[in-house]
Formats: C-alpha cells, structure tokens, sequence
C-alpha cells in the first residue's frame, strides 16, 4: 500500500472546507498512528472504510439507512480503497502546489511548522507505549513491509472500534479490577489477508501455563534419552524418535494454538489440563510401548489430536473470518489420526509403514494447507468462491513463537546437563568421572552460547521474518537439533558414570550409582553419542544460515565459511566412533572440537585491526555494518529533496521476501 502523506497531525484534521465546496467537517482519525475510517473525495462524495469483508456487510446494511446510496464503502487494502486514496492524494497535492504559488512565505512558514510538529510526533511515537513493542520488533528480528497493525479495539471478526483516548474514562478504569470468565469468544491475534500481516501492536506475553507445559517435558526428556542409552541400537534408535516427535507434536499444537488465538479464560485452562493429562497417559505408556503399552501410547495421542482438532471446527464456527482455513486444517489432521488408529491393528513390521506416513503428515501437513493459501500455482487453479475464502488465515506472531522455542531450548538444555550428575563416596572427589561431568557441562554450556549469543546476534532478518522458506525451514529444524542433542545427553550420561578409563575407581561412586556404571562402552552408545552431537551441531549452523545477519566489513571470517567450519567439525565428530576411544578420551575429544568451534566463530566475527582481548569502552566493540536493503541512497535523497513518499510494497518486491508464516496444526 502506498504510504500518503498524513491531513492531520495528532489527530486534528485538515477542515473539510479545504475541499472547495464543502464546508461540514469529517473526522477521519482517532488519535495518533489510527487508520483513516473515513475520507472525502474531490467531488464531496463520501468514502467508508471497512476493516475486513465481515465488517464490510454490517456496513452497508447501517449506511443505506442513514445516507441512502450517496457513498463509497470499500475495503481496507483493497485495490478501491487504494485508489480512492491515490485520487484524495492527488487532489491535495495540487492544492498544496497551487497554495505554494499563490502564497509563497506563508506556504513556507506553514511547512516550516510542519516539520517540526512531525519531528516531535514521531520523537512522541518512539517513545509512547502504545508503540514501542513494534518498534522493538522491528530492531530485534528485522523490518517487514509486510506488517500492517491493528488498533486495540479491532478484533479478527469484528468491526474495529474507533479508540479514542478520554481521560475521564481512563481515571474511571483505573478504580475497577478484572475477573476471569468461564467462557470469552475467541479473537484472532494476527492474521494474513493478500499478503499483509495484521497483528496488534503490543507483544504476546508468554502465559504461565505455556511455561507449565515445558517444564512438564523435563520428564520426557528425560524418559526418552534414557531409555534409548540402556539399549544402544537400531530398534532403540527407532523407538527413540517415533515417540520423541509424538510428544514434540502435543507441544507444537499447544504453541500455535495459544500463538493464534485469544483466549484468557478459565475453559482455555481447563482444555489446557485436558491435552497435559493425555500427555501424562502417553509418558506413563513410552517405554513398553513397542511390547505391550502401543495400543494406549497411541490412544492418549489420538485423544489429544482429537480434541485440537475439535477445537478447530469450533474456532472455525465462531470466527467466520478463517472458518476455511481452520476446516482445511482440522482434516488435514484427520487424515494421520485415522493411520494412527490403523497401525494398532496392524503387526510389524507393516505397522511402519503407517505410523511413518502418519508422521509425515502430523510434521508436514500444515505446510500443504499453507501452500493451497498462498499465492502460487495451486491457488490459480482454483474456484474464485474458494480463493476469496481462504483469503484469511492465521499467523504466527514472532515475538512469541521465538520466546516460547527459546524456553523450550534452554528447558532441553538445562535438563540433560541433570543427566551428568552423580554422586560421589570418595574423600577427594575430582577424578576421571568429574572430569567428564565437566567436559559435558563445558558442551551444553557452548551449545547455549553458540545458539542464543552468536547465532542470535547482529540479526538483520529474523528466518520467520526473512521468507516463508527460510520460516518453514527454522520451524523443522527444531526437532531434529533437539532430538539429537537429547539423544546425546543421555548417552553421554552413561559416558560418564563409566569406569572404563584411568582414574576412574567405580567404589569412588556413592552406592546407588555403582550398578549403573558400565566397564565397557559399546559400540552403538558412541555412534548415539556422536551422531548426536554432530547432527545437532549441523542442525545449529542450519538454523544460524535462515538468519540474515549484517555484513560487517573488514571481518576475519565471513558467515558461511563459519558455518561450513562447523559443518566440517561435525563430521569429524560422527565419525569418532571409528577411533575406538575410551569413556574420558571420548568426551574429552568431542569437547575439544566444540570449543575449537566457538573460539572460530569467536575470532572469526571480530574485524581485522580490532584488539579481540580488550576494549577500552564498556560493552562489546561498535563497528559499522552492511545489510541488503530494496532502496537505493540516491531514491531516499530524492525522497527527501522533494517530499515524496515510497511505495514499500514495490520495495518489498525487489528484495524477494516475505514474512513467514506458518498457519497450520
């Protein structure tokens, strides 16, 4: 959409009489930074601006009541809204023009003031609070110009209120508290529409009960990893990941589902208690559940895929805004709840076969519904009456979707250095079995600063911001880094409490740990060891590569040649097994390449000239840097010169990206 040059400042707008032939005042703002609800065409006529279809139709029917057919209603962002503002703008710019001829000085003096009120408006903007949650959002994860914001009052399937600040009204909040009802309709929290993000412009906080959830999956963590290291082969290794990505997948529908609707009620918590309980079921039957628990691992599952999908169809009734949406995806999930409950009936090894096709599409199914949504071949082909309906669908919000991964990394972190602890009965502790304690903890402790302070750092593009590929890419990419690093701690649990190397007495253990101390580690324990960690070290430099990080000049080591390093120390990583080594040689080797990568990445993002070892300033060195931008200095000069204005969809076009989004369960 076009930016046009504001009639107003703060909300005071330019007089109708402006106009010639007009003399009757329409508001058309409230308060800084609101929409333009309202405008007045050239002739007198009058235009309403709807914010969506829904509203649209309410619209209409009050309008010809009141003002008959003597007006304009379109739809915010449609091809008639932008040309009725393209035409206003026209008008006015040729007033302006004519004003500047007919009274120079005063024309000067008027823009002279202008620009200063603009200054301070824009000063009041970047500090108010009403803004500074976007403004964050677009300095941490990178600018979009896709990303439109809704106002406070707007709702995704209801007409958008028309805020205005009344202080006699705000005193009078202040005095009254908040209950939390039993039931409150949903809301969309942001939505796609052609291409456009709507969000609200503050922040999605992250619930209490979200971080419940993850705390719940210490216990899984642990279970998983454990369970594969007591039998380190092929079958473990397969049993291992089907349920580890079962219980990724009642995470992931929680996430989304919290990330795109809103719903502070107590029957959000209660359908909450409702998956967690299934998700108890599921943990209580994983271990033997290839033997004889399969039948209710699958039945908690399917009950809780059961229940999400309920909530999809009844989403998709009260919200008419993405009721296409919303049904595309409740049976698209329908189709693995039916192959789950296939393979109970089914012995192995067919019973592979449908529980890996159900995988796929418990993992992947929401990206085909996300490419029938999309722009592309597959929506040309189809009905106008279906295009229109599935021109509204939910996204992600960013700010919440990165907290809530970043909790659930430091959660998975956090728990498996709980798998290198142990407990000793020695006089002087600091043996073989310590010093491989440390080693892993120096591995988790890296793993945490390579992938929250050096991945995350000097972002210029956030992956979900980036591009709908790079998106769905850092959204998959998750699993398998988490998966293999959990698989290697609880291998590497074992490496440690192992007495199969010098200075490693297993009656230096306390009692209780001394029938869990192996005296020979097989051959399958190192591969899930190694495999492990150089699988989740690939998955760190896949997620590092989705970023767009800025060019800083003069830099020792670019970012892909960091990256392929890391690739490189992974392999070498994978294949230590084939060294035969002992317990601490192991560990002790692995460590070593870890730490040679974060000293590379490191070094390699310094600048040549710069001291590495110290800065005579507080904080980290302040360098310049370079990013890719759809905007040429010399366009923003001319801008400047003459007071125009840039048209950011064409922007947006040149640089090829769009914000991600992933809509689907």
């Amino acid at each position: 959409m076009t930016l046009i040059p504001a009639a107003s400042i703060d909300g005071a707008e330019t007089p109708a009489s402006a106009t010639p032939g007009h003399h009757h005042h329409h508001p058309h703002l409230h308060g800084a930074g609101r929409r333009i609800r309202h405008l007045l065409r050239p002739d007198g006529r009058q235009v309403h601006i709807a914010g969506n279809p829904e509203e649209a139709r309410r619209m209409s029917q009050t309008l010809r009541l009141n003002e008959k057919d003597d007006f304009d209603l379109v739809v915010h962002g449609s091809p008639e809204h932008i040309e009725a503002l393209r035409h206003t703008h026209s008008h006015h710019e040729k007033r302006h023009r004519q004003l500047k001829e007919e009274h120079p000085d005063l024309a000067a003096e008027f823009e002279h003031v202008l620009r200063e009120l603009d200054a301070l408006s824009s000063e009041l903007h970047m500090i108010s609070e009403h803004a500074v949650q976007l403004d964050a959002n677009f300095s941490k994860y990178g600018y979009s110009a896709h990303l439109r914001t809704r106002d406070a009052g707007e709702e995704g399937d209801s007409s958008s209120g028309d805020s205005t600040f009344d202080k006699e009204t705000w005193h009078a909040g202040r005095k009254l508290g908040e209950t939390m009802r039993f039931y409150q309709k949903p809301i969309v929290r942001q939505y796609f529409h052609k291409g456009l993000l709507w969000r609200a412009r503050e922040a999605q906080e992250v619930a209490s009960y979200e971080l419940f959830i993850d705390l719940f999956y210490v216990g899984i963590i642990a279970i998983t990893g454990d369970t594969a290291a007591e039998h380190p082969d092929g079958e473990s290794l397969l049993r291992f990941v089907i349920t580890f990505i079962m219980g990724w997948k009642f995470w992931s529908d929680i996430s989304l589902l919290i990330s795109w609707f809103d719903s502070d009620d107590v029957l959000r918590r209660c359908s909450v208690l409702f998956i967690l309980t299934c998700l108890l079921g599921f943990t209580t039957n994983m271990v033997d559940a290839f033997e004889h628990t399969y039948t209710p691992l699958v039945a908690f599952y399917v009950t809780a895929r059961l229940y999400l999908i309920l909530s999809l169809f009844w989403y998709a009734y009260l919200i008419p805004m993405v009721r296409a949406s919303m049904i595309g995806n409740g049976v698209i999930a329908l189709i693995p709840v039916a192959l789950w409950i296939g393979s109970i009936h089914v012995e192995e090894p067919g019973r592979q076969g449908l529980i890996w096709t159900a995988i796929v599409f418990d993992l992947f199914g929401g990206f085909l519904m996300l490419t029938v949504q999309r722009p592309g071949v597959i929506q040309k082909k189809m009905p106008a009456s279906w295009k229109e309906r599935l021109e509204f669908f939910p996204g992600t919000n960013i700010e919440h979707r990165i907290e809530r991964t970043n909790a659930f990394v430091t959660l998975v972190f956090g728990s498996c250095v709980l798998g290198i602890l142990y407990q000793s009965s020695a006089d002087m502790g600091v043996n073989a079995f310590f010093g491989k304690a440390v080693l892993g903890l120096i591995q988790a402790f890296i793993f945490n600063w390579i992938y929250f302070e050096i991945d995350s750092f000097n972002l210029h593009t956030h992956a979900i911001r980036r591009h709908v590929t790079s998106a769905m890419i850092w959204f998959s990419i998750h699993l398998p880094f988490i998966m293999s690093f959990v698989l290697s701690a609880g291998a590497l649990a074992v490496l440690v409490r192992a007495h199969d190397c010098p200075d490693a007495d297993v009656e230096s253990l306390y009692e209780t740990f001394i029938p869990r101390s192996e005296d020979h580690i097989s051959a399958g324990l190192q591969w899930y060891y190694c495999g492990g960690l150089g699988i989740s070290l690939i998955c760190l430099a896949i997620i590092a590569w989705t970023h767009t990080h800025r060019k800083i000049p003069n830099q020792r080591i670019k970012k892909h040649f960091r990256l392929l390093c890391r690739i490189v120390v992974a392999i070498v990583i994978v294949c230590l097994p084939l060294a035969h080594l002992n317990s601490l040689e192991l560990v002790a080797t692995t460590t070593g390449l870890v730490v040679c990568v974060l000293v590379l990445e490191l070094v390699g993002s310094t600048c040549w000239g710069e001291n590495f070892w110290w800065n005579t300033s507080c904080g980290r060195n302040k360098c310049n840097y370079s990013a890719r931008c759809g905007v040429r200095k010399e366009e923003l000069e001319t801008s400047m010169k003459h007071g125009t204005m840039l048209n950011v969809e064409e922007i947006a076009k040149r640089g090829g990206g769009e914000e991600g989004s992933v809509g689907a369960v």
